[in-house]
């Protein structure tokens, strides 16, 4: 059975070897969702692949035709469109109950995903489910779809294991999210994990609406603020990252033209590569707000600064004027922001056009 270590600390939570902070790089998760189309040999190899790219943790979904849809939804018999096209020969209860993963199923790949070094999770869709993710299965978080989130029964439950829940807020008012985000403490949740998300499947840009990341930061200022990205491309999650979202998390495929619910809007290896190995880079270049000055600088303002040169010869006992002055690199010499102090000043010796005055060129 495969199981991670959980520890928290100020500001901190730790799964396994990956350590989430407010401002540390962001925890990659490539949600395959139903993205296995219920076949779990290409489960495993969007396991491989999330590994090749560098996430910290795949996630799948635990759910029943029983358990996620009434049978009204089943008898309109409407697939969830992916955004290319409505028509599908199956009807929509078949594919849900293709696209579910069984108990043993959801063992097995938490054993291949620890075997192969990545943090395994699941969203469970009902209080059974999550019973097994948890007590059997061993998870080492929950993840609350954005639909559940006014489900406070459910997130009750979810509380009381103990655990750490990450929460995804698309759909929801902040009086929603406040409620959720006090339910899944109260009920004794170890920490708390906010996702912004906009649940379109693509979202337009101009609802996205990224400065909601500093909002929720501000509001929730105990818990992890993170982004669950439904975009197309790299750039959105990128500047998630870039303002501060500390969790990513994406859906994962391996093809984006491959019929099922969320391919066309998922990344690919190369997408997801992008955002893990580009965000590690922003992080490491946001820094933080004190104004450094570092050996590097200091050896190369001697390169790149300007130091007081003559702007044409000048005779030994001269007296120093303005005119007899330029500002040229490099900048190992007086720095121009000693200008008064040369002027006036009596040469002690000859100083030729373009050269750096030194302090002994006076008397």
């Amino acid at each position: 059975m495969a199981t991670y270590e959980i520890t928290r600390g100020a500001w901190t939570l730790k799964i396994g070897p990956h350590e989430i902070t407010p401002d540390g790089a962001a925890f990659v998760i490539a949600e395959i969702g139903a993205n296995h189309n219920g076949d779990m040999s290409l489960a495993r190899d969007l396991i491989d692949a999330a590994v090749i790219a560098g996430a910290d943790c795949v996630k799948f979904q635990s759910w029943t035709k029983n358990t996620i849809f009434s049978r009204e939804v089943y008898d309109n018999d409407k697939f969830l469109s992916d955004g290319r096209d409505e028509e599908r020969a199956e009807p929509l209860e078949d594919v849900v109950e293709k696209y579910s993963v069984s108990k043993l199923e959801l063992t097995d790949l938490s054993a291949y995903a620890f075997e192969k070094g990545i943090v395994f999770s699941c969203s469970g869709f009902s209080f059974d489910e999550i019973d097994f993710l948890v007590d059997e299965l061993k998870i080492p978080f929950i993840k609350v779809a954005s639909m559940d989130l006014p489900n406070l029964p459910f997130l009750k439950h979810i509380g009381g294991k103990g655990l750490p829940v990450i929460l995804s807020t698309g759909l929801s008012s902040m009086e929603e999210i406040t409620a959720a985000a006090n339910t899944l403490t109260e009920a004794g949740a170890s920490d708390l994990i906010v996702l912004h998300c906009i649940a379109q499947y693509p979202p337009e840009d101009a609802d996205t609406n990224l400065h909601n990341i500093g909002m929720l930061r501000q509001t929730f200022p105990h818990a992890l603020i993170g982004f669950s990205d439904h975009s197309q491309g790299t750039a959105i999650p990128l500047a998630a990252i870039a303002l501060g979202a500390c969790v990513i998390e994406k859906h994962f495929t391996l093809d984006k033209k491959m019929d099922g619910w969320d391919h066309a809007i998922s990344a690919d290896l190369n997408d997801l590569s992008t955002v893990v190995r580009e965000g590690r880079r922003i992080v490491a270049a946001l820094g933080n707000e004190e104004r450094l000055v570092t050996d590097k600088d200091l050896k190369m303002r001697a390169v790149f600064r300007r130091s007081i040169v003559a702007a044409r010869p000048i005779k030994a006992g001269t007296i120093i004027e303005r005119a007899d002055l330029d500002f040229k690199r490099p900048g190992r010499g007086i720095s121009p922001n000693q200008l008064v102090s040369v002027i006036g000043q009596k040469a002690s010796r000859d100083i030729i056009a373009d050269e750096i005055i030194e302090e002994d060129a006076f008397e």
